[in-house]
């Protein structure tokens, strides 16, 4: 007996009859890690991990979504719905709740929902759900006015495409006669006028489950196919051999885990989560191999992924994404005359430092709470106390001398060092905080730097550079390991920032109006954004969570998009004054590191830097002299760069003078004894007789005197 096209025979695979250690084994046999256990997500296939679980008691830090699902308290009510069913932003549980019983009045052209919000009256019955509830579309008429215009166009378009994709069993040709439908603009002329291939399109529309494509060349459907009719004119649609059997019944079909039987032979499928390597053969499908699959962490298993967050992040019920917790994220941003702060919903806006010159490139020490700027009109890099940062008396100057346009400015928060760019004498630089030692680090090469951006972890830095050739490099915090990451389609970028998390970095374009993303080792470069409007002439640039913010000085605005796919541009702030450097504020921007010249200063007589790692063996740091001076043999000292010069290079040059010197002396001695000499007396020099020998010389205009007159005479 044959078995329907439509069964499945499929092989599942043996389940484990125990799981490790730091698995839980659910109801099916299936094993997920111990953590899934009672996470709120189903992660076995039959829920089983979520089963028996306790009530879910949310902490005095946490809201209680109207789910049971617990999200931090800072979450709630912050214009941002975190809760599934969106009760973190719901009014009632927002603002003044009115008492238990007396509903929140509305305006008269807005509807009260029964879950308590107001929208407009016009979404009343209007076939879509707005209320939480979904009370306004309840006790609507059957034919409400506000449906009939949609449901019309709905039929006009079901109508539209019943009339382009339904195919009838029969074309009439233009002479009257019939021919098979399946027949009509099959590429062959079948009816005696040639009408059945007029008017055709050249696309191929036999394809899909419910058509079936001829040897002969007609496309019939699939339902015509094995019921004992000849619709193919080479009888290919009635194969007796396959019509009559079911290949799935022996051996799966050689398929590893679905055999789906069809009319005429077979496929093998495979379920959700895998893919078919060999047509038979399904393999699981690594779906963190894509890095933008997660917000975080992906953790790959058979058949299927789980995305986690690092620690101080927590997944977002409504979007799954991961979302910080701890203190208030603000933005910080320049305008040339005073630094400014922000919430994300501007919901606090407040100047932090005025009365400024000149202040261009912004960042800090969050942990110490400590502000960095640099001054153009000044020349000068400044540190502040964010608490103290509106006395000018606090401000403290780090860097006031050989520096001409410190256009971008980086601090490393785990090692104390301050990073900067010179646009005019073409180098980066570093000191310590406190600017009592620095070193140039990048002096060739270099045209016009502008934004830096540092990794104390990996200990490297990375910089635009505006000039011509324009790109984008990297190099080690201690001057080492540099290399370029980004050479073409780039002319004005400006600022740059890093995803310490997910290590991309992300920069603006001015010039291309382009807001584009790299990883940091050069590869995987995407466009996010082109916009000539909206990214008409970005500055600063910076990234948090799920979204990257951007400065555009032409709009006067900040503004923000998503960082994976570019969309969902949204104005943060605007009418602003020429906002140009941006960072932002918050506790899990700086994790810490190990300091590894924190003791003694490595053992190190200047400066102690990073040292990039690029591989197991790498050093964890090394020395710096000044600029003047350069290591000594022991790697750690520093002595004077003219001494080594004198050692190095006149040493070398002297020696050659000599051995020179010598070989000339011994050469002159040899001509002098073997050289015979004639004597000539030219009597035009000689005085034989009592009148004088007058030389005339002649001063060329060219500058140089010979004689071109001899006279004897004594009056010439």
């Amino acid at each position: 007996m044959r078995l329907p096209s439509n069964t499945h025979v499929s092989v599942p695979p043996t389940a484990p009859k125990h799981c490790t250690d730091n698995k839980f084994r659910c109801s099916n046999g299936q094993c997920v890690s111990a953590s899934f256990v009672c996470d709120e997500e189903l992660d076995c296939d039959d829920g089983s991990d979520e089963a028996s679980c306790p009530p879910t008691t949310c902490s005095s830090t946490s809201f209680q979504c109207n789910n049971s699902v617990c999200v931090p308290r800072l979450w709630a009510c912050d214009g941002d719905v975190d809760c599934s069913d969106g009760s973190d932003e719901w009014p009632q549980n927002c603002g003044t709740r009115a008492p238990e019983g007396a509903p929140k009045p509305c305006s008269l052209r807005e509807f009260q929902c029964g879950s308590g919000e107001c929208i407009h009256s016009s979404w009343k019955c209007d076939g879509g759900f707005d209320c939480l509830d979904r009370s306004d579309e309840t006790n609507c008429s059957e034919y409400s006015p506000s449906l009939l215009l949609p449901l019309l166009l709905l039929l006009a378009i079901f109508a539209l495409i019943f009339s382009v994709f339904n195919i009838p069993d029969e074309f009439q040709c233009g002479d009257g006669t019939c021919i098979h439908g399946g027949r009509q603009c099959n590429r062959q002329y079948d009816c005696r006028d040639l009408s059945d291939e007029i008017g055709c399109v050249n696309v191929s529309h036999c394809k899909g489950p419910t058509r079936f494509k001829c040897r002969s060349g007609e496309c019939i459907s699939m339902e015509k196919v094995c019921d004992k009719q000849r619709d193919c004119r080479d009888w290919s649609d009635e194969p007796l051999r396959e019509c009559d059997s079911n290949e799935c019944l022996y051996n799966n079909g050689g398929c590893t885990h679905i055999c789906n039987d069809l009319k005429i032979g077979y496929e093998c499928q495979c379920p959700t989560g895998y893919y078919l390597s060999d047509k038979k053969r399904c393999e699981d499908i690594d779906e963190c191999a894509n890095p933008d699959i997660c917000s975080q962490i992906c953790v790959n298993h058979m058949g299927s992924y789980k995305c986690e967050c690092e620690e101080g992040y927590q997944v977002d019920p409504a979007t799954k994404a991961c979302k910080a917790i701890g203190t208030v994220a603000y933005l910080f941003f320049t305008n040339r005359h005073e630094v400014r702060k922000m919430t994300l919903d501007k919901s606090e806006y407040t100047r932090v430092i005025p009365h400024l010159k000149n202040a261009v490139a912004l960042d800090m020490n969050m942990v110490a709470k400590e502000i960095y700027w640099s001054d153009l009109s000044q020349k000068k890099i400044y540190s502040t106390s964010m608490d103290l940062a509106a006395d000018t008396a606090q401000h403290k100057v780090v860097i006031d001398s050989d520096i001409e346009a410190p256009e971008g400015i980086a601090f490393d928060w785990v090692h104390g060092n301050i990073y900067w760019t010179d646009s005019i004498r073409s180098s980066i630089s570093v000191s310590t905080a406190n600017g009592s030692h620095r070193k140039t680090l990048f002096q060739n090469d270099l045209a016009k730097p502008r934004a830096i951006v540092v990794d104390p972890h990996s200990n490297f830095m990375y910089w635009t550079d505006w000039g011509t050739p324009a790109k984008i490099e990297k190099g080690g915090l201690n001057g080492g390991d540099r290399a370029a990451l980004v050479t073409d389609d780039i002319v004005w970028p400006n600022g740059i920032t890093l995803d310490l998390l997910n290590q991309r970095l992300y920069w603006v374009d001015s010039k291309l109006h382009t807001l584009s993303s790299i990883d940091v080792q050069g590869g995987g470069r995407r466009t996010l954004i082109i916009d000539e409007h909206r990214l008409a002439h970005p500055l600063g640039i910076t990234v948090f969570e799920e979204r990257v913010f951007w400065t555009d000085v032409s709009n006067n605005a900040i503004l923000s998009a998503n960082r994976v796919t570019g969309r969902d541009i949204k104005p943060v702030a605007e009418h602003l004054l020429t906002p140009e450097d941006i960072v932002l504020y918050h506790n899990l921007k700086q994790p810490t590191g190990r300091d590894w010249c924190k003791v003694a200063n490595g053992g190190c007589e200047f400066m102690c830097l990073a040292a990039p790692q690029v591989g197991i063996h790498s050093p964890k740091y090394t020395c710096a002299c000044p600029d003047n001076m350069l290591l000594a043999k022991d790697m750690r000292k520093c002595v004077p760069g003219i001494y080594l010069a004198t050692l190095y290079i006149a040493l070398p040059i002297a020696i050659v003078c000599l051995v020179a010197f010598g070989a000339v002396l011994l050469w002159r001695n040899y001509r002098l004894k073997n050289t015979n000499t004639i004597h000539f007396e030219n009597p035009v020099y000689q005085k034989t007789t009592e009148d004088q020998v007058h030389i005339c010389r002649s001063h060329s205009p060219d500058g140089y005197s010979y004689p071109p007159i001899v006279s004897l005479d004594d009056e010439a």
